[in-house]
């Protein structure tokens, strides 16, 4: 009897393949690359805003102009930047670090970042339609009403943001999903990467922190498009109801930006220190406790607003509790490097100096806890200094160690070292040199936000140094760009585990093939690669340590089936943004206040829906995975 071959499917190539891919690596690349870009023209607006303000009563930029600069700024740096750039870590390395060949949900990781796109060009798009929102990426009522900003400014950033929060949902669903249920036989939750572990719970904190934003920002779009009262102080609502629910949002939003770095930190300084993480079980319970308290200090964002000495007496307790489990982590990584053979390669030197600026940034936010201080530091330059040290000499640096770190396994090529150096020590020297001299004129009550100074104030020659220290990280970045992109092909060929490596990802080739793991592997330890190669070193010392999984032509990789490419998810998108479109431009408000529908922009809406409804019915009916041959069962 003979048995009928069913043939595997034929996969889309070239630019096809990229838009249908569902394999979690290619859309880490394609996470990060967006993020990059995104994270670049973030940079050059504050670019432009530094140059404003490098000297006294310049005129280079209209005050309107430089009110889009602010809020594209912040907006683009926080949801455009540093939460999709985490993202392309969570999708690239947390499969190959539980042991799994892909996410729970292949192809809502798609759709996560196609909308994550819709959402980014949704907002980078008002550049050019003059729409560009010009409320602070804060939004505070009653300033986003219609009363005071007319035009579909606060539209755009209202309908981008509820795009940017479906795609932060769908991914964060699909990772605790994956991380839950796909870990390798073995792998208990103690024995999870730092990273991975830091990936779970800043996934929860998103699914609990996006719903309040979004609840606040419909509210707000009710009010601009319908003439409703949520915030309506003249109807006798609340403007201060918005900072509630925008900080309830806000701050655990810092958390999802800085737990990410942490994670990444917590890998990288074991492996350029030889030595395991010194106090695991803490730095996990300090993540966990960071989370938990996130939400419980939100009102020190309001500690001017004239809530009373109750409410702010709790919340600089609770502030400043907060501070413990970050000093934790903070002592727990110079224990995991006390007394380490320390190479100090660009990873581990952008690692060490996430650790010095995170806690030059620490240290000045349990300053603004103090209710009484924080009175007087309230919407100046200090907390400028404050915020991008925790953010920008933070997570930023923490992302470009991982960057680095992760690079070879990516491409299966080395980066130029040297210009690996040139890049930290220009963005080292150029974060220090632009921000911390806002501490001083942030003390000399320079407020935040301002479009131009008057001379003789204090204020003008750190104003100029700060500026100069920007065109060091605009020369360390396009060093970085140059580095990433030459490496890529002409790189030194990587191998499998170029750094002695703890973790599984360093246990298949680089790059992983589509299936990562030829055989899913047993997890017997914490650092189970590591622990695995001192085994194999003690059987045969000297011999070289064979990688785990077959290359892309190893004969178990004949039985491993993977779901196939779609396009669904893109279409799916693609109807979300052409919907969002419609939405901002739905209601017409006049000088008067007369509200006229727009009748181009409901039939763009009613389109964008029915694609996107379509879509989600055409992919219902894919199948799970590529059809198998008779007889033949998936190696899973």
């Amino acid at each position: 009897m003979t048995t009928l071959a069913i043939p595997r499917p034929v996969h889309p190539t070239g630019i096809w393949s990229w838009i249908t891919t569902i394999d979690h690596k290619r859309i880490g690349v394609l996470y990060g690359v967006t993020a990059f870009l995104m994270f670049f023209s973030g940079g050059l607006e504050a670019f432009l805003i530094r140059v404003q303000l490098a000297r006294p009563e310049q005129n280079l930029i209209t005050p309107e102009i430089f009110n889009q600069l602010f809020t594209m700024h912040a907006t683009t740096m926080i949801f455009l930047g540093v939460m999709p750039l985490s993202a392309a870590f969570f999708n690239f390395v947390v499969p190959l670090q539980i042991g799994a060949r892909d996410v729970a949900f292949p192809r809502l990781n798609a759709f996560s970042y196609w909308t994550f796109l819709g959402g980014a060009l949704l907002l980078k798009i008002s550049w050019f339609t003059h729409s560009a929102p010009n409320g602070g990426w804060f939004g505070y009522s009653p300033l986003t009403g219609i009363t005071y900003n007319l035009g579909h400014g606060i539209d755009v950033w209202i309908i981008s943001l509820q795009v940017l929060g479906i795609a932060s949902l769908a991914a964060s669903f699909n990772f605790i999903v994956t991380i839950l249920n796909m870990r390798a036989p073995g792998m208990s939750l103690m024995r999870l990467p730092l990273f991975t572990w830091m990936t779970m719970v800043t996934a929860i904190l998103l699914v609990l922190a996006f719903p309040v934003i979004t609840v606040a920002l419909i509210e707000l779009y009710f009010d601009r498009a319908f003439g409703m009262n949520f915030f309506n102080v003249a109807a006798g609502a609340n403007p201060v109801l918005w900072q509630h629910l925008f900080w309830v949002f806000g701050h655990p939003e810092v958390y999802i930006l800085i737990l990410p770095a942490m994670g990444i930190v917590s890998e990288i300084l074991p492996v350029f220190s030889k030595k395991p993480l010194f106090g695991y079980a803490t730095v996990v319970l300090a993540g966990v406790i960071i989370a938990f308290m996130g939400w419980m200090v939100w009102s020190h964002h309001m500690f001017t607003v004239g809530l009373g000495p109750v409410a702010n007496s709790v919340f600089t307790v609770t502030t400043m509790l907060i501070a413990v489990p970050t000093g934790i982590k903070v002592f727990n990584w110079m224990g995991t490097m006390w007394g380490g053979s320390i190479s100090y390669k660009t990873p581990m030197l952008f690692a060490i100096a996430f650790v010095s600026m995170f806690v030059i940034g620490g240290i000045s936010g349990v300053m603004h806890a103090v209710a009484a201080s924080d009175a007087q530091q309230q919407d100046t330059y200090f907390i400028v200094a404050h915020i991008h040290y925790v953010l920008f000499g933070g997570a930023i640096f923490a992302i470009l160690a991982g960057t680095y770190y992760w690079y070879p396994k990516l491409t299966g090529r080395m980066y130029d070292e040297k210009l690996g150096q040139w890049h930290f020590w220009l963005m080292f020297i150029g974060q220090n040199i632009t921000f911390f001299p806002m501490h001083f004129t942030g003390m000399n009550g320079m407020p935040r936000r301002i479009y131009t100074y008057y001379g003789g104030m204090g204020w003008d020659f750190w104003n100029m140094v700060s500026t100069i220290g920007v065109l060091f990280l605009l020369v360390g970045f396009l060093i970085f760009i140059h580095n990433m992109a030459r490496s890529w092909k002409k790189g030194e060929t990587a191998g499998a585990d170029p750094w002695d490596g703890r973790t599984l990802e360093w246990s298949i080739p680089s790059p992983p093939p589509e299936y990562n793991f030829a055989e899913i592997p047993n997890v017997l330890d914490r650092d189970d690669w590591w622990e695995e190669k001192q085994r194999r070193r003690e059987l045969a010392p000297g011999a070289p340590v064979p990688v785990v999984a077959g290359g892309s032509d190893s004969d178990d990789a004949h039985d491993i089936h993977l779901p196939q490419p779609s396009y669904w998810p893109f279409f799916v998108s693609l109807g979300l943004f052409i919907g969002g479109m419609g939405l901002v431009y739905l209601i017409n408000v006049s000088d008067a206040g007369l509200r006229t529908l727009n009748w181009v922009a409901l039939t763009t809406t009613v389109i964008g829906v029915i694609i996107g409804m379509v879509s989600v019915y055409a992919w219902s009916f894919e199948p799970v995975n590529d059809p198998e041959p008779d007889g033949e069962h998936a190696a899973h």
